[in-house]
């Protein structure tokens, strides 16, 4: 787990909420503060899909919403001339992606043991943090893929000239 401080808010938020860069993530939940608070529930409704759609991988391939969906959504909310009060958002990795994370060492992990690489994104009124964690279905001493999802967010930030801070 890291901490990271970005420098520049304004760069960070163009590629958040105005660009398909953070595309291959889920949301597990949000929450924007502005003139109101409004939060979102990433988990997708089982009363909005009738059985057939629920069960259907390719109508709901998974438990969460993709950012890709909820990102317009989230950019009507915080756009606009004043700045939010706060935000927050829990980002998931897609599921497809963990593989080629723990590809990149000879980690015994496997990506059916690791349930998420989450990235926390946290603006308090007075700078942002991108915070990242590992969930596990079960407990593992191997802290590797840690490491490794660490040192990916690392060269996803670079690659995208995202300036950071480590905490």
């Amino acid at each position: 787990m890291i901490a990271l401080k970005i420098t520049n808010v304004k760069h960070f938020m163009g590629r958040l909420l105005g660009s398909g860069d953070f595309d291959s993530f889920l949301l597990e939940e949000a929450s924007v503060s502005t003139y109101n608070t409004f939060y979102i529930d990433g988990h997708q409704n089982r009363d909005f899909y009738t059985t057939e759609e629920w069960e259907d991988s390719a109508i709901r391939p998974y438990d969460f919403s993709t950012w890709k969906t909820i990102r317009p959504i989230c950019f009507d909310l915080i756009k606009g001339t004043h700045t939010p009060s706060a935000f927050r958002f829990v980002l998931h990795l897609i599921p497809s992606y963990v593989a080629s994370i723990l590809g990149k060492s000879d980690c015994a992990v496997t990506p059916e043991q690791v349930k998420a690489f989450v990235l926390n994104i946290k603006y308090d009124g007075t700078g942002l943090t991108l915070v990242t964690g590992t969930a596990f279905h079960t407990f593992l001493m191997d802290k590797t893929p840690d490491s490794l999802w660490d040192q990916s967010v690392r060269q996803f930030l670079s690659k995208k000239e995202i300036m950071y801070e480590e905490l």
